[in-house]
């Protein structure tokens, strides 16, 4: 491979982030990171950091006058390479993580060879990238599934956080685009991600997603929950700007559970499970929709709450109304990083890094 070591770089580069980028025995990942960007993007991405700076500080940096480092930020956003802001100072930019970040930024451009590519890379390091913690994602429950008697804190209430927010977009989900273009495409929906911002028309110029108003977010939410998927959002409690409805058949982090046997991918929701004995009458709908192999059906439905992530899934399909959702131990329920200062701050020293 031509540049081989710029690409090297740059993946040490990403690896330094908080989030990762681990390194493959076969080196799959420069061969992914050359598909992506050019050797001229690829230097200058070596001169952006994880956060927003100033251009003109980031062209001095990699010793570029600032109309070159301009033609360079308009094709990398263009691609989903760099994000781009107007703030005090003018244009600022900052270079995304791989996952969550410029891997999901290529649903709109992917294609068979990125999805291989992927593919090839993602089996390698899935262990090594989902096992630390804190994790990427966390799952919220189906807003039904609590009884009204539960105080339901706003985090946990996936309703109210879409609520809370200012202008709504649906686009298609990645890892089922992903799966789809290697022939391995499962039966859930296609156009379920949420993306969501407190600017009110943040999405009405966006030319690759569909706008909406708050009635259609929470619409999408709901056809994904009767499609037995799980809503998961970032692992923290604030800054959300996403809600993914995700599967363990072809979402990226899910399939780390049903592939790699990783059982908290996903931190849990603060609820479980449990079954009235008496309501059930062992019709398996539960067993059907679960995603997390958690429930058995005998003479009822029995679940175990070691796999269970307290998504509320299966509370939609029981016709008996025989399943519930009831609030964990204080014990059991983990703190969730309050911000992405946190988490990532968190995330750091989960890696060892100073």
């Amino acid at each position: 491979m031509e540049n081989k070591a710029i690409y090297r770089s740059l993946a040490d580069h990403l690896d330094s982030f908080p989030q990762g980028f681990p390194a493959t025995k076969s080196g799959k990942e420069l061969e992914l990171l050359a598909y992506l960007f050019t050797p001229d993007e690829a230097q200058f991405a070596l001169n952006v950091t994880l956060f927003f700076q100033p251009l003109t500080e980031v062209a001095e940096s990699a010793g570029l006058d600032l109309a070159d480092s301009q033609g360079l930020v308009k094709s990398m956003v263009a691609k989903g390479l760099l994000n781009m802001q107007r703030g005090n100072s003018g244009i600022e930019i900052n270079l995304p993580p791989f996952i969550v970040g410029f891997y999901e930024n290529q649903v709109f451009r992917i294609d068979e060879t990125f999805a291989q590519l992927f593919e090839d890379y993602y089996r390698e390091i899935q262990g090594e990238l989902l096992s630390i913690q804190p994790q990427f994602h966390r799952v919220i429950p189906v807003h039904e599934s609590i009884n009204t008697d539960i105080e339901i804190l706003p985090e946990e209430d996936v309703t109210a956080i879409i609520s809370s927010k200012q202008a709504w977009a649906v686009m298609d989900c990645i890892c089922r685009k992903q799966k789809a273009l290697l022939d391995q495409a499962c039966d859930h929906p296609l156009k379920v991600c949420l993306a969501m911002s407190d600017t009110p028309g943040a999405f009405d110029r966006a030319s690759q997603m569909d706008a909406l108003d708050l009635a259609s977010a929470l619409e999408v939410l709901d056809m994904a929950a009767k499609f037995g998927l799980v809503h998961t959002v970032s692992n923290q409690k604030s800054d959300i700007s996403y809600v993914c409805n995700c599967c363990t058949c072809s979402c990226g982090l899910l399939r780390g559970i049903s592939e790699a046997h990783i059982a908290n991918v996903v931190a849990r929701s603060s609820y479980f499970a449990v079954v009235d004995e008496d309501l059930c009458i062992g019709c398996g709908e539960c067993e059907t929709v679960c995603q997390f192999d958690a429930i058995k059906i005998g003479d009822f439905a029995m679940i175990d709450r070691v796999p269970c992530v307290g998504c509320g899934v299966c509370t939609r399909v029981c016709p008996e109304g025989a399943i519930r959702l009831i609030r964990r131990e204080p014990e059991e329920i983990k703190p969730i990083p309050v911000s992405t200062d946190e988490w990532l701050t968190q995330r750091r020293q989960a890696r060892g890094m100073s």
